[in-house]
C-alpha cells in the first residue's frame, strides 16, 4: 500500500470533475472517506487483506499521490471484485439489527408535496395492488440512476430514474443531466460490467493490432486514466478502424498475462461474468469490451448536507423542506462532469449517513405531522388507473426501445450539434407516443406490465432532460465530449445546468446554478483553481 492523504483524494476528485464539482461537498466527502472505511469494517464488511492483515487497496483511474505529482495511488479499499455487493449485504444486516421496517416490493409513485414541502410518498404494493400514503417529516431519495434510458448499460433493470421522475413532477430541477459516464469496459453486446479493478490489478486494453493504445492517449496514466478519457480513446480506435472482431466494433481487455492465482483471488466474479456473458476464459483469452453507459453524474441537486435545493429568482439556493437525496439519484455535486472510480460507493455511504444526521437535526421524538389536504396524492392514483385501463396500440417495450435507441445513437460518447438536435426532436416524438400506450394486464396483483409503464414515464422524463441539456452545452467537459466544441469553456460554461420538466406534456426548460468553488475550511484545504486537465 502507499502513503495517502484525503487532500490528495480531494485534488483528484476536483480535477476529475473537470472543475464542475462543488468543492465544499468534495471536501466533506474526501475528509470523511477514511473513517467511513473503518466504520464499514467495524460493521463486519469483509475487506480483502494484504499479507500483513491490513485492508487491501487497489489502483483506480484518476487517483494520484501528492497532488498529481507522486504517481499512482493505491486508494480503493476492496472486497475482491464484489465491493458494492458486499457493502449492500453488510449495511442490510446492520439495519436488521436496528429493527428497521422495510416496505418490500413497494413502488413509489410520487412525492406528497404541499405548499412547497415534502410530506412523504405515495406508493403501490406490487404484491397485492394496494396503494399507501406514507407520511414522513423527512423523505430521503436514494433511488439510483437512469441507465436504462440507454440501449446498452451496466445498470440493473430497475435503474429507471424513479426518484428523478418524482422530483421532476414535483417541480424540482435535475442538475447536470447531460453528464453521462460511459464505463470503458462493458462486455460487448451484453453490457455487463468489467470492473475498473481489472485494470487496477494490471489488465490492459488492446486494439486489433495487439497494441496497448492507451499509451498514445494518456502516456502517464495509460489504462488507468479517467474513465471519460479511456472511453473516448476506445471510441476513437473503433472509429479509425482498429476495433477487434469481425465488425471491428470492440476492444480487447487482456488479463491472461497476470498470474492465475491473482485473478482467482482478486477478480473471481469477473472471470465468471466473462465466461457466462462473453463465452471467454479470462485466464487464457482476451475479453471483448466496449464503452457502456454506467453512471449518471447529474441528478436531484443537493447541498453537502444532502438537502434537496431549488434556486430562487436571484439564483440563490433554496432548501426544499422535508426532502433529501443521496447517491446516484442526487447531484451533490461531488462528481461534476466526470466521476472517478470508487467514488460512487463512497458518495452513497458518506451522504447517506449525512442525510441521517441532517434528519436527526430536524426531527424531534414528539414532533407531530402538519395538517395536509385529504386528497393529497390523488393525482398519482388517477395516473395508475389511467395506465391500468389503457387501451392504446403501443406496448411499453416498443416506446422504451425507441427511446433507448435514440439515446444510444444521438447522446453517445462523442456528440455533435446535428445528432444532438436530432436526438431532441426524436425524444419529443417518442414522448408524444406515450398517450398511445396500452397494457394487457388489468389486475392489481404482481402487475409488472403496469409497473413497467410507470417506470417508462420516469425514463422519458430523464432522457429528454439529458439530451436537451447535452444539446444546450456548447463545450467539451468531462464525460460531455463534443466534436464541434472540442475545448472546455470556463468563461461561459463553468455552471451547473438545471432542467425542469413537470410532466410529459411540458417541454424541458433550462436555467443554471453556480458552481461552488469554496471549500468548507480554507485552513484545511484551499480552493483549487481551474487548470488544463491532462
Amino acid at each position: 500500500m502507499t502513503e495517502d492523504d484525503w487532500r490528495w483524494h480531494w485534488y483528484d476528485t476536483v480535477k476529475g470533475s473537470d472543475w464542475l464539482g462543488d468543492q465544499n461537498a468534495i471536501h466533506f466527502m474526501c475528509k470523511e472517506a477514511p473513517n467511513t472505511v473503518l466504520e464499514l469494517e467495524s460493521y463486519g464488511m469483509p475487506f480483502s487483506r494484504t499479507e500483513e492483515g491490513k485492508i487491501y487497496q487497489r489502483a483506480f483511474g484518476g487517483q494520484s499521490l501528492k497532488y498529481g505529482k507522486g504517481g499512482q495511488a493505491l486508494r480503493c479499499a476492496a472486497v475482491a471484485d464484489r465491493t458494492g455487493h458486499s457493502l449492500l449485504h453488510t449495511l442490510f444486516g446492520r439495519s436488521l439489527a436496528k429493527d428497521c421496517i422495510f416496505f418490500v416490493e413497494y413502488f413509489a409513485l410520487d412525492l406528497l408535496m404541499h405548499e412547497g414541502e415534502c410530506r412523504g410518498v405515495i406508493a403501490i404494493n406490487i404484491a397485492d395492488g394496494t396503494i399507501h400514503r406514507i407520511f414522513a417529516h423527512q423523505t430521503v431519495l436514494a433511488t439510483g440512476g437512469y441507465g436504462r434510458s440507454y440501449a446498452s448499460c451496466t445498470s440493473a433493470h430497475t435503474c429507471t430514474g424513479d426518484g428523478n421522475g418524482m422530483a421532476s413532477r414535483a417541480g424540482i430541477a435535475l442538475e447536470d443531466s447531460e453528464f453521462v459516464q460511459f464505463h470503458p469496459t462493458g462486455i460487448h453486446k451484453a453490457g455487463c460490467l468489467m470492473t475498473e479493478g481489472c485494470r487496477g490489478e494490471g489488465g490492459i486494453l488492446l486494439n486489433k493490432n495487439g497494441e496497448r493504445f492507451m499509451e498514445r492517449y494518456a502516456p502517464t496514466a495509460k489504462d488507468l486514466a479517467s474513465r471519460d478519457v479511456v472511453s473516448r480513446a476506445m471510441t476513437m480506435e473503433i472509429l479509425e478502424g482498429r476495433g477487434c472482431g469481425p465488425k471491428a466494433d470492440h476492444m480487447h481487455l487482456k488479463l491472461f498475462h497476470l498470474p492465475g492465482e491473482v485473478l482467482r483471488k482478486r477478480l473471481p466474479g469477473i472471470l465468471e461474468t466473462a465466461k457466462v456473458f462473453a463465452g471467454v476464459d479470462g485466464t487464457k483469452d482476451p475479453i471483448p469490451v466496449v464503452p457502456t453507459v454506467h453512471y449518471n453524474m447529474g441528478g436531484i441537486p443537493t447541498n453537502w448536507k444532502a438537502q434537496v435545493v431549488n434556486i430562487d429568482k436571484d439564483g440563490n439556493d433554496v432548501i426544499v423542506p422535508g426532502l433529501l437525496a443521496a447517491g446516484e439519484a442526487a447531484c451533490a455535486s461531488v462528481h461534476g462532469a466526470n466521476r472517478l472510480g470508487a467514488n460512487s460507493l463512497l458518495d452513497i455511504v458518506v451522504f447517506g449517513k449525512q442525510a441521517a444526521t441532517t434528519v436527526k437535526e430536524y426531527v424531534g421524538e414528539k414532533k407531530l405531522h402538519k395538517p395536509k389536504p385529504d386528497d393529497i396524492g390523488e393525482e398519482a392514483i388517477k395516473k395508475v388507473d389511467n395506465i391500468r385501463y389503457s387501451k392504446g396500440i403501443l406496448p411499453t417495450a416498443e416506446i422504451r426501445t425507441a427511446m433507448q435507441a435514440n439515446m444510444q445513437l444521438n447522446a453517445a460518447v462523442y456528440r455533435v450539434e446535428k445528432t444532438l438536435q436530432k436526438g431532441v426532436l426524436e425524444s419529443r416524438k417518442i414522448i408524444d407516443q406515450y398517450p398511445e400506450i396500452g397494457i394487457k394486464d388489468r389486475s392489481l396483483v404482481w402487475n409488472t406490465d403496469l409497473i413497467e409503464a410507470l417506470e417508462l414515464e420516469n425514463l422519458l422524463l430523464c432522457a429528454d432532460q439529458t439530451v436537451v441539456a447535452a444539446e444546450n452545452r456548447k463545450e467539451s467537459r468531462g464525460a460531455h465530449a463534443r466534436d464541434d466544441y472540442t475545448e472546455r469553456d470556463d468563461n461561459n460554461w463553468m455552471k451547473h445546468t438545471l432542467t425542469y420538466m413537470k410532466n410529459l406534456k411540458s417541454k424541458t426548460e433550462i436555467s443554471y446554478r453556480k458552481v461552488i468553488t469554496e471549500t468548507l475550511n480554507k485552513e484545511e484545504i484551499d480552493s483549487l483553481p481551474p487548470a488544463k486537465r491532462v
